[in-house]
């Protein structure tokens, strides 16, 4: 048997999801691989109905009348591949999810070093998942309540985000006001303003907060072209969806660009492994801080 009649009869004799477009074990399991080859996300089986809805959105899209024609496609299309993953990562967040985090890296991190920025040197913070902004701006927020007056000093956040469309959302800075409704009172009336227009309604984040934030498109999986140190980094609720081995990875080369001293900080479901773990101390909930004398 070919092996196209090959997946043709597993196909028939192996659906996990009956609909508009038939699914099979063996679509899943070929899309299931591409997705972790791309993006390091481990897809359990007991994911196919998400999957499968999600991605029956793609195949409406482009005209492909079944799965198994969507993975040939998928297969030799870089384009549709990030198409596909942009599909299937989930982008749930909000403005000081976690507060404590901002806490901490208010008067742990950046109150430490505002004397030092002042005086020229270089503060930079990553938020490693950044999806629509709410994270990277939150932390803008937090370094103009230690430093008020960072965005005339060498003080930078790097945001970056596997999922494009993520990404050129943060970028724009607009938000609905629902979407504030965990930002400071006093902060949302300082730095965010009512636009006009087609985006009537939203909220745009002032252009000083915005100027501290550089979003830009990143695989975790990939290479990472900066070299750090950075004094903290967020990567939280990312590395859950990985496998142990990947995980593992993950948290080392996290830990690497850390300045001496510098804060990780993590998802509420994480735990730092292998490595990373001899690198790192706890230093709060879900707060890492790393081993090494106190920077300059």
């Amino acid at each position: 048997m070919t092996t196209a009649a090959h997946r043709s009869a597993s196909s028939r004799s192996e659906m996990l999801v009956t609909g508009e477009f038939a699914f099979s074990a063996a679509n899943f399991r070929e899309i299931a691989d591409l997705v972790k080859a791309e993006s390091g996300i481990d897809l359990a089986e007991s994911k196919a109905t998400l999957v499968y809805s999600r991605l029956a959105k793609r195949l409406r899209a482009l005209g492909i009348p079944t799965f198994s024609d969507y993975c040939d496609a998928v297969r030799d299309d870089a384009a549709e591949r990030s198409s596909m993953i942009a599909a299937l990562t989930t982008n749930v967040t909000r403005f000081f999810r976690e507060q404590h985090h901002f806490e901490h890296l208010r008067k742990t991190i950046l109150e430490p070093l505002a004397d030092a920025a002042r005086r020229g040197n270089r503060v930079r913070l990553w938020s490693a998942a950044c999806s629509t902004g709410q994270e990277p701006y939150s932390m803008a927020l937090t370094v103009l309540s230690a430093i008020p007056e960072a965005a005339q000093l060498d003080v930078r956040i790097l945001a970056t985000d596997l999922n494009p469309h993520v990404v050129a959302h943060g970028m724009k800075g607009l938000y609905q006001q629902e979407e504030l409704s965990d930002v400071p009172p006093n902060l949302r009336a300082k730095w965010f303003a009512p636009v006009a227009g087609e985006d009537r309604g939203a909220l745009k984040i002032s252009d000083e907060v915005r100027s501290l934030v550089s979003f830009r498109e990143l695989n975790l999986m990939g290479s990472w072209p900066f070299k750090g140190p950075f004094d903290a980094i967020f990567c939280r609720n990312v590395v859950i969806y990985f496998d142990r081995d990947t995980q593992n990875m993950i948290w080392q080369r996290l830990t690497r660009l850390l300045a001496d001293k510098g804060a990780l900080y993590i998802g509420h479901s994480e735990r730092v492994s292998g490595p990373a773990s001899a690198m790192l101390t706890a230093d709060g909930i879900t707060s890492y801080r790393k081993s090494g004398g106190v920077r300059a």
